[in-house]
């Protein structure tokens, strides 16, 4: 960690930020042969990071795709393809000899070793990239070598690729012929993923994210236009696409919404962070096959920071541990183990109450003392009855809250609640039943279980020595199942 002061024309001046860099080359060179996740038979293996904002010699942003860079380079296994998910450069000018500098310096300097490997490059616009007509048009004829198989008049801006059982959909979040930033067309979309319904893998790359990510949220600028993300997520559900990757939002995130991934990766170099202190620079590695999605998050130092698989694949709720105890104990023994992914799975069912209550109606809560906050606490709260969960992993601090469906009063229910503790705040997450596709609650915090010290008490319906100023549950028949899955990053790889 060092402190840089930079004043360049041509970005943002950024004055004593706290940077991850590495400036050392005999750093770079202790970081060799990281290890990879291979996919299995028929499967694909990919590189895919966003948002340098570099183009220019001599800057903190450049310093910063270096060193991301060089980890890439120090894999293992070259990958098959690397995705670049937009705002390559610093862009934002109206000058297009500048513009055409900053392009010039990043093709054939920063990453000219791309093109020495023979790895093809995929590229998505941006908002520092492809702001206006001048800038749509330099993106054109740079990139004229990707297929110019896109929307009639989005030629080059979108496109799609195939890797034999692979399709890649490259949209654009930025075409000035709908109105700019955080629009995208819908129709071409749809057409492509109908015409390519045989492939077996699908994926969806554009640079704005559809959800909001870190509690950074606005529509247009900071994420897609709300009906129109709509639409353009139900495209994404109607044909079976597993994941939507973006960029933008200077962070790593994932969610899941209607059993589709949005998974955020901003960590090639830009000098910021979404938040700082939290956020890091990184790249994203990733494999898939028939067992599923692998990834691994590495940061510039080619360190573990996150992973996943994906799809969770938890047994039929018929097979979890009915709960009868008031104080059961769900044990969890590998909570805090980096490369273990612990998932507490919860199935909740019972009937509303008749009548509407405004106050916290308590399903389940957990506690490492009877004298501070619970942990966890999932209910109901409101009149709406919104289903809720609170965590409380430092004393003193407000909890933070995610939110899902609304029970009516004198309803059944049966939600199975799930907490992942290797997706950060989107490992919060609901479905109705077996039969439905897992969804993030909502939520605006940066950070999910993984900051939690795993319960020792428990109190199922009821509060935990009313010591927190909320209900017990007021319906009735409360029934509990619980399940634990546990995922060792050790068996991911397929090679």
């Amino acid at each position: 960690m060092m402190t840089l002061q930079v004043c360049e024309k041509g970005i943002q001046e950024l004055t004593n930020i706290s940077v991850e860099v590495v400036n050392d080359e005999a750093l770079f060179k202790k970081i060799t042969n990281i290890k990879v996740l291979f996919p299995g038979e028929n499967g694909h293996h990919f590189v895919i990071y966003g948002d340098s904002c570099s183009g220019i010699p001599d800057t903190l942003h450049a310093s910063n795709l270096s060193a991301i860079n060089n980890v890439l380079k120090n894999l293992e296994s070259v990958p098959e393809f690397i995705i670049f998910s937009g705002d390559e450069i610093s862009g934002l000018t109206n000058d297009e000899r500048k513009l055409r500098k900053q392009w010039n310096y990043w093709l054939h300097t920063e990453m000219v070793w791309i093109k020495q490997k023979k790895i093809p490059l995929y590229n998505t616009t941006g908002n520092h990239t492809t702001y206006n007509k001048m800038s749509e048009r330099i993106f054109r004829d740079l990139f004229s070598h990707l297929p110019q198989n896109g929307p009639l008049k989005q030629k080059g801006l979108s496109y799609f690729v195939k890797h034999d059982n692979l399709l890649l959909v490259f949209v654009n979040t930025m075409w000035s012929g709908l109105g700019g930033e955080g629009r995208v067309e819908t129709d071409w979309l749809d057409s492509v993923l109908s015409q390519n319904s045989n492939m077996k893998y699908k994926f969806v790359i554009g640079h704005h994210p559809v959800f909001p990510v870190n509690g950074f949220s606005g529509d247009f600028q900071r994420e897609i236009e709300p009906e129109n993300g709509k639409r353009f997520w139900n495209v994404l559900k109607n044909h079976d696409v597993l994941a939507y990757f973006c960029s933008h939002i200077l962070a790593f995130d994932v969610q899941v919404h209607d059993g589709i991934l949005q998974i955020l990766t901003a960590g090639a170099g830009t000098a910021h962070r979404m938040p700082e202190g939290i956020e890091y620079l990184h790249l994203m590695q990733t494999a898939i096959d028939s067992s599923g999605l692998r990834y691994q998050v590495l940061d510039l130092n080619g360190q573990l920071r996150e992973w996943l698989k994906w799809p969770m694949n938890l047994p039929n709720s018929k097979q979890w541990k009915i709960v009868t105890d008031n104080n059961a104990n769900f044990n969890v023994k590998n909570w805090m183990n980096k490369k273990f992914h612990s998932i507490i799975a919860w199935n909740f069912s019972g009937m509303s109450s008749k009548e509407r209550y405004a106050c916290p109606q308590t399903l389940i809560s957990g506690s490492d003392s009877t004298k501070n906050l619970p942990l966890i606490w999932i209910g109901l709260t409101g009149y709406e009855q919104c289903l809720t969960v609170y965590l409380s992993p430092e004393v003193g601090r407000s909890p933070h809250h995610w939110y899902g469906p609304t029970i009516s009063p004198d309803e059944y229910f049966n939600i199975h609640i799930a907490i992942h503790n290797g997706m950060g705040p989107g490992g919060l997450l609901w479905r109705r039943d077996d039969n439905k596709p897992w969804s993030s609650l909502k939520s605006s915090s940066p950070w999910g279980a993984e900051r939690l010290k795993w319960p020792e008490y428990w109190s199922i319906g009821k509060n935990q020595d009313k010591i927190v100023d909320d209900m017990d549950f007021q319906g009735r028949n409360l029934e509990l199942k619980w399940y634990l899955h546990e995922i060792n990053f050790n068996d991911l790889n397929k090679k």
